[in-house]
């Protein structure tokens, strides 16, 4: 009886040491498993940040915490692109540039105040061009690395225009994103080789993680929902460059946001070429009814082909070269200035994002409470900078965010545009 008993709790204890190698095994297994998708991501993300980080000459460590690679020229993102292997740097035609002399009389006080936060920590030696550090954690705040840097593709619905801009007396499909909302001046002909206007800077709020808010211009080579753009000005964007700072960016797409383009410098293909850092903040900003500041933006193409990028009338930045572009290497059709919002909680019917546009100012507030563009210009073949023959303001959400150009009898126009988002009872 006593060996049966005793028989007994030995197979129990083997029993119950079966167990625990087994639970031990499957905790072990289970560890492994996770262990594989985590190394691998960590794999990907050094991947990555090697692809957009190259070796620096010299590292500039700005005061508000960026980081600046001084990047030897011809070693630049740009040239990861394969239709750029054989891509030989060309630099602005100086007939883009504009005299010092005539760039004092033209720029404004304030445009002459706006700088780049980095640039008072110093500069990039000749031959090398500023790039903008990416770290580990601005990719991590991606779902996907695939998506780092560009912009969610535009969800279009398709709406028409209430203008015919005295082209023909048909009215113009327009192709509405429905995760973006826009209030912009828009003119559309034939054979735009250039655009610019001195752009008012504000720092409005970001009221969800995931939004951004711009104030930019855009040129097109055509208005349907597979339109090629390039666009550039400021942005203010916490997800992409970790902070609420009024940031300038350059962008460019062929396809509508689906799968080519990106902010910057973020992916191959816009090539550097001056002291500009792409995505670096500017300062000082707008404040309400006191002073007011403003850089000037211009994207031209000159006959070769790129879309040149320059800011303050004459600084060059760089261009995006004809390789990486489809029709809008000849000209562009349609050119917008003004402000755009994109979020998930747009055109819905509550609750709208509390995101700012321009100053978070409606346009009806003018000079002072709302962003402005003025000095407003587009190219064309008569190789003359011109005020558009016509224009019209437009707003997706004219309650939430909107647009007014200011037009008085001998005076320069003025476009006005922006507001807060959700305000009630309007904008809910």
């Amino acid at each position: 009886m006593e060996r049966r008993y005793q028989s007994g709790m030995g197979k129990s204890k083997v029993a119950i040491l079966f167990l625990w190698v087994l639970f031990a095994l499957s905790v072990i297994l289970h560890l492994n498993v996770e262990a594989k998708p985590s190394s691998l991501l960590e794999k990907e993300i050094e991947a990555k940040l090697k692809q957009l980080n190259k070796p620096a000459v010299k590292t500039i460590k700005s005061e508000d915490g960026d980081i600046i690679d001084c990047v030897d020229i011809y070693k630049q993102p740009a040239f990861d692109h394969p239709a750029l292997k054989n891509h030989t740097i060309k630099m602005m035609p100086d007939f883009l540039r504009e005299s010092e002399e005539s760039r004092r009389n033209n720029a404004s006080e304030s445009e002459s105040d706006i700088i780049q936060i980095w640039q008072k920590s110093g500069s990039c030696p000749k031959g090398t061009v500023p790039i903008r550090r990416i770290l580990k954690e601005d990719l991590l705040r991606y779902a996907s690395l695939d998506y780092f840097g560009r912009k969610p593709p535009a969800v279009f619905k398709n709406s028409t225009y209430p203008y015919n801009f005295n082209l023909s007396n048909a009215k113009i499909n327009n192709f509405i994103p429905e995760n973006r909302s826009s209030a912009y001046l828009v003119t559309l002909g034939y054979n735009y080789i250039g655009a610019q206007a001195d752009i008012n800077v504000w720092n409005p709020k970001i009221d969800i993680p995931e939004d951004f808010t711009t104030a930019q211009i855009w040129l097109k080579n055509n208005n349907n929902q597979n339109f090629e753009s390039v666009e550039s000005g400021w942005m203010v964007n916490p997800k992409l460059y970790h902070d609420g700072a009024t940031r300038f960016f350059a962008y460019w797409t062929r396809d509508s946001y689906k799968s080519t383009g990106c902010f910057d410098v973020f992916c191959p293909g816009f090539v550097v070429t001056g002291q500009v850092a792409l995505g670096a903040a500017i300062s000082p900003v707008s404040s309400y009814f006191g002073k007011q500041y403003d850089i000037n933006v211009g994207l031209f193409l000159p006959n070769s082909g790129n879309w040149y990028l320059k800011i303050k009338n004459n600084v060059p930045v760089g261009y995006w070269p004809a390789e990486i572009l489809g029709s809008l290497r000849h000209s562009a059709i349609l050119v917008e200035w003004g402000g755009q919002v994109s979020s998930t909680n747009i055109k819905k019917e509550t609750p709208h994002t509390g995101t700012g546009m321009g100053s978070g100012d409606f346009a009806n507030g003018r000079y002072g409470s709302a962003n402005f563009m003025r000095n407003v210009r587009i190219k064309d073949y008569s190789q003359s900078l011109k005020y558009p023959e016509h224009v019209n303001a437009v707003a997706d959400e004219p309650y939430c965010y909107s647009a007014l150009n200011d037009v008085k009898y001998g005076v320069e126009p003025v476009f006005y545009f922006g507001g807060p988002g959700r305000k009630p009872p309007y904008c809910p």
